[in-house]
């Protein structure tokens, strides 16, 4: 099967950004999930998944932090490498973690090259607003495809007491609608809203030049993403814009516990592993000659 699903990868057709344009002009919606791992892109790949994200939500479903501002960057790294070599023909986008670009734009600009170049990413995802313009505009500047992200924003979570909702007042609209406009002049390539109320989401999908994906940010959206967890009804608690599709949280544990009886009743199924008949007479010769050796030093 796994070489069935490799050769199915090689001949699908890439998805790269002049597909997604291509799909907005058509007006196509595009979809997106997060992924971790290569055997789950392979398989999301398969499916015709048009973008994966390797979201710094790594940090929560992959190593079981709190919250997202403590993914490592090294990890982050590598688990995108990994995405983008289980599914060569998809859009990867890599997050770029807490304090990976908020202290100096210089080691901003090298450290979203080190997604590009060590990472294989296609993209880049910064959580942004407005005032973070002169840096996505150095990184267009050096070649650096720069997805924008606006509305709620997780690394963010602590200055608000928590996760939060954002646009929900005509004040904090308009600032939205103007990081928007913000982030399309200073080079930014996509624009992707969290957590906004559709309305105000509809008008800057209106206004934007550029593809915009929503996360929990309304159907007006060009591509929508939201966690793969989240989706198959692995995780703890689900967001309302997420409902699980199928529930693999439970499949797993009833594998794991149909696993456990096999284990406690010995009944394991064929044993692949054997000796052929001169094998088996010789490891008997050779286990009476060594069971005398063992006896002969008791005689003396």
């Amino acid at each position: 099967m796994n070489e069935e699903l490799s050769d199915t990868t090689k001949r699908a057709a890439p998805v790269t950004l002049r597909t997604l344009l291509k799909m907005v002009r058509g007006g196509e919606k595009f979809a997106c999930l997060t992924c971790y791992d290569a055997t789950t892109a392979r398989w999301l790949q398969e499916a015709g998944m048009h973008m994966l994200l390797v979201g710094d939500t790594a940090g929560e479903v992959i190593l079981g932090f709190p919250n997202t501002i403590h993914t490592p960057l090294e990890f982050l790294i590598a688990l995108t490498a990994g995405v983008k070599r289980g599914a060569p023909a998809t859009l990867v986008m890599a997050d770029m973690p807490f304090m990976s670009y908020q202290a100096d734009d210089a080691q901003a600009i090298r450290n979203a090259g080190r997604f590009l170049t060590e990472g294989l990413a296609d993209l880049v995802k910064l959580e942004v607003d407005r005032s973070f313009a002169p840096l996505v505009a150095k990184m267009s500047r050096a070649g650096i495809p720069v997805v924008a992200h606006i509305g709620s924003r997780p690394q963010h979570a602590k200055m608000h007491g928590g996760y939060y909702a954002a646009g929900k007042s005509a004040v904090t609209a308009i600032e939205l609608l103007d990081d928007a406009r913000a982030m399309a002049e200073a080079g930014a390539t996509l624009l992707l809203v969290e957590a906004a109320p559709a309305e105000v989401t509809a008008q800057i999908v209106r206004e934007s030049t550029l593809p915009v994906i929503g996360c929990g940010a309304g159907s007006a959206c060009h591509g929508q993403v939201v966690v793969l967890q989240d989706l198959l009804g692995m995780s703890a608690w689900q967001p309302a814009f997420a409902l699980p599709t199928v529930q693999i949280g439970r499949q797993i544990a009833d594998a794991a516990q149909h696993w456990m009886n096999l284990v406690a009743s010995g009944n394991l199924g064929e044993h692949s592993y054997v000796m052929n008949n001169s094998e088996r007479a010789a490891f008997q010769v050779a286990l009476a000659a060594r069971a005398a050796a063992a006896a002969e030093p008791n005689r003396s």
